[in-house]
């Protein structure tokens, strides 16, 4: 594993409090060869005054000269974390949360390397998670003409099973790949919970984050597919992954379904 130093200090602007309240964000990125668009995207994500993790999932050597090259060109704003062998879009995200989380960050805005996100919203996210910082802020997009309409109508399956497992609507998006986690919360949860290390992770943790109690901030972002025209997407083996991770949380919301159910009646009182 290889790593660049460390961004030691916080840009004032994300700030919040006093100094027991602080509000310490970072960026992470997984890559698995994006070397097209992954230059692109750290420089916008930089530009907002973030340090950023960057994980390369065990990529191609094209992809992984590009990566140390942006490291080395930012060295105390970028840190650069290896895998060996490739562990999925899951296991890369853990792998820098568990960094940051070391690191003494809050917070870890999560975005995708191949462009599709747009971080002209980053300030948006941030500026909720400042607000409500025990809350999870999940991107909802919006989508323009480039989004295959086999993804887009497939999207809708898996949401309906998160509202099953919910048991609300809470979530209205679990497949999004930019968002902000409270660390603590996640922390919490991966050290009692092996999570889906592959495309199951995205909708998974948000998932059992919610079970936990962490609240689901939704906002919309727009999304575009994608620059580099790079797809990890095994339609075989993470359809079954994915599947597989529904049914398990839907027995896990049986289990859990009275709790669920009397803290939906309880905020609803508090409404009221």
């Amino acid at each position: 594993m290889q790593q660049a130093e460390m961004m030691p200090a916080l840009n004032p602007a994300h700030e919040v409090g006093h100094e027991a309240a602080q509000f310490r964000p970072c960026a992470l990125i997984p890559v698995y060869d994006h070397e097209h668009a992954i230059g692109t995207v750290l420089a916008a994500v930089l530009a907002h005054g973030l340090p950023c993790i960057l994980v390369d999932d065990a990529s191609s050597a094209s992809c992984a000269a590009v990566l140390d090259e942006l490291a080395a060109a930012h060295p105390q704003r970028v840190t650069l974390l290896r895998h060996a062998a490739n562990r999925g879009k899951g296991g890369a995200v853990l792998t820098a949360v568990r960094h940051a989380a070391a690191a003494g960050y809050t917070h870890a805005l999560q975005i995708d390397a191949d462009g599709q996100h747009c971080t002209d919203d980053i300030p948006r996210f941030l500026q909720q998670a400042a607000a409500q910082p025990q809350s999870l802020i999940a991107g909802c997009p919006q989508y323009d003409d480039s989004v295959p309409s086999v993804r887009f109508y497939g999207r809708y399956l898996t949401h309906v099973w998160v509202w099953i497992n919910t048991l609300s609507l809470d979530i209205k998006d679990s497949m999004c790949g930019f968002r902000v986690y409270p660390l603590p919360s996640l922390m919490h949860l991966t050290q009692r919970k092996q999570l889906g290390a592959r495309m199951d992770f995205d909708t998974e943790v948000l998932v059992r984050l919610h079970w936990d109690g962490v609240p689901v901030v939704n906002l919309p972002t727009r999304v575009t597919y994608p620059m580099d025209g790079v797809s990890h997407f095994r339609v075989g083996l993470d359809n079954v992954l994915i599947s597989r991770m529904h049914a398990t949380l839907f027995f896990g919301m049986l289990i859990r379904a009275p709790r669920l159910l009397a803290r939906r009646l309880w905020l609803a009182r508090g409404r009221s």
